[in-house]
């Protein structure tokens, strides 16, 4: 986990910078109920730890091709072994599915008109998202998944939910002009 924070503390760092010099609004009003903040708050979370995991699947792919190029150096040999990265892959992945399950079954109890709201196609994609995760979590349980393609189905994975997420936005924002 300590080997994440060499690309998740840069970002944090940007992430704070940009929100020093171009502010925002605030999305919920402060009368926004708790249901709502609810969501929004396991949302954001089942967000950030699918990101670690996307995070920990390319630190993976990259010590998986290094290691099969025969240049397992520098940062490589800073890393735990491979099955171990794998094994915390699967975790991050596992509770990552969980929280998202969470938000989702929040969104669909406090969501009043999905189509009214402007969060059909964001709904869509999370959902399309989570069976990807399931049936991830599913074939590494019954089929014994890994390497590759825990890589390319948790990349495609994180794709989908960051489509529902920012995909949504920009099209809302700029496409829609709402």
């Amino acid at each position: 986990m300590e080997s994440l924070g060499l690309a998740v503390f840069p970002l944090a760092c940007i992430a704070l910078l940009t929100d020093l010099y171009f502010p925002g609004r605030h999305m919920l009003a402060d009368e926004t109920n708790w249901e709502l903040r609810l969501h929004v708050v396991v949302s954001i979370l089942a967000y950030a730890m699918l990101t670690l995991a996307t995070i920990q699947a390319l630190v993976l792919a990259l010590q998986d091709r290094n290691l099969r190029s025969h240049h397992p150096g520098g940062l490589m040999r800073a890393l735990p072994p491979l099955q171990t990265m794998e094994s915390l892959l699967f975790e991050m992945i596992g509770l990552g599915f969980i929280l998202l399950t969470f938000s989702l079954l929040s969104g669909f109890i406090y969501l009043d008109d999905m189509f009214a709201q402007h969060v059909a196609h964001k709904t869509l994609l999370s959902l399309i998202a989570w069976i990807v995760f399931a049936a991830l979590l599913w074939g590494r349980y019954r089929f014994g998944w890994r390497g590759t393609t825990a890589i390319r189905w948790t990349l495609s994975g994180f794709v989908l939910l960051m489509l529902a997420y920012f995909g949504s936005k920009a099209i809302l924002e700029l496409v829609l002009q709402r």
